[in-house]
């Protein structure tokens, strides 16, 4: 993957820190790794971060290098792919299978799947996860598949660029069917896993909307302004509806053995093309057959 740029006559840029930081927008980190691997040139010859350019000049630099991946162990496991290129993996992952490793889940998560996908296409990448989901939380997961791309996606989440949307069945009839939950949340005092609303937590935004009514049920249409963990989990417990399944924060069901979550849709502008993606997850079917 090579970015380029050809210094212009009429464009602000004096230097090549200036093109690399406001034409390409490279985290400093990479840029740095960038600079160590000399993968950054102009006029096709290696050379240093402040360079003056000349009209004319052509600054070519090359994102893509082999990476040491072996801290996550390959697992040969079926992927529903939603969406890929050179760039990004879109994955609809299934309830019950963690996004990333840990002590308790060494060799059975989705990143492991993801392992032996890119050594089976002899791309030698880190795993790095956009977003994560809950393990009993289905739904979108994208993978960049280079750091820049990572970086950049990062930057569209902070800047509320990156939609994710959600649907839920919730316990209870809600007496607002659209509403705006803004509570800070914070981990629990003496708990590892769960969350709490907490005045000196972080600031949390949950958008909802209610599209189905049931006896007893609501399903829910939800859109995430901030991304903490347990967000939805633990603002739909905070306002006496806790979603269905959810045995942190409400009770098991006989309907569902699991929260009813599913991330149905992400949104964002792809880094490279700067045209809109939206990508879909169809419902599972243990939502389907609980709705």
């Amino acid at each position: 993957m090579i970015l380029e740029y050809i210094k212009k006559e009429d464009d602000n840029y004096l230097t090549l820190r200036q093109v690399l930081n406001n034409e390409f927008h490279i985290s400093y980190n990479l840029r740095v790794k960038l600079k160590k691997n000399k993968r950054i040139f102009v006029n096709d010859s290696n050379t240093y971060i402040d360079k003056v350019l000349n009209v004319g000049d052509v600054v070519k630099v090359f994102v893509d290098f082999e990476e040491d991946n072996s801290n996550i162990v390959a697992t040969n496991m079926d992927l529903d792919i939603l969406y890929e290129d050179d760039f990004l993996l879109v994955l609809n992952k299934p309830a019950g299978i963690p996004v990333h490793p840990s002590a308790s889940h060494v060799y059975d998560t989705l990143s492991n799947g993801v392992k032996w996908y890119f050594d089976s296409k002899n791309l030698h990448r880190k795993i790095r996860i956009i977003n994560r989901l809950d393990t009993n939380t289905s739904g979108v997961v994208i993978f960049a598949k280079n750091e820049y791309i990572h970086s950049l996606l990062s930057m569209q989440m902070q800047n509320n660029i990156f939609k994710k949307e959600y649907i839920a069945i919730c316990d209870g009839i809600f007496e607002n069917k659209i509403g705006i939950i803004d509570v800070p949340i914070a981990r629990k005092e003496n708990s590892v896993i769960e969350r709490c609303v907490n005045s000196n937590g972080d600031k949390a935004i949950t958008h909802y909307k209610v599209i189905n009514e049931f006896k007893n049920y609501s399903e829910l249409l939800i859109n995430l302004e901030t991304g903490r963990t347990h967000q939805i989990r633990v603002h739909m417990a905070y306002l006496g509806h806790p979603i269905i399944g959810d045995t942190l924060y409400g009770v098991s069901s006989d309907l569902i053995n699991r929260q009813a979550l599913h991330s149905y849709k992400v949104c964002f502008v792809h880094p490279l093309s700067k045209n809109n993606l939206c990508i879909i997850a169809p419902l599972p079917n243990d939502i389907k057959m609980l709705i």
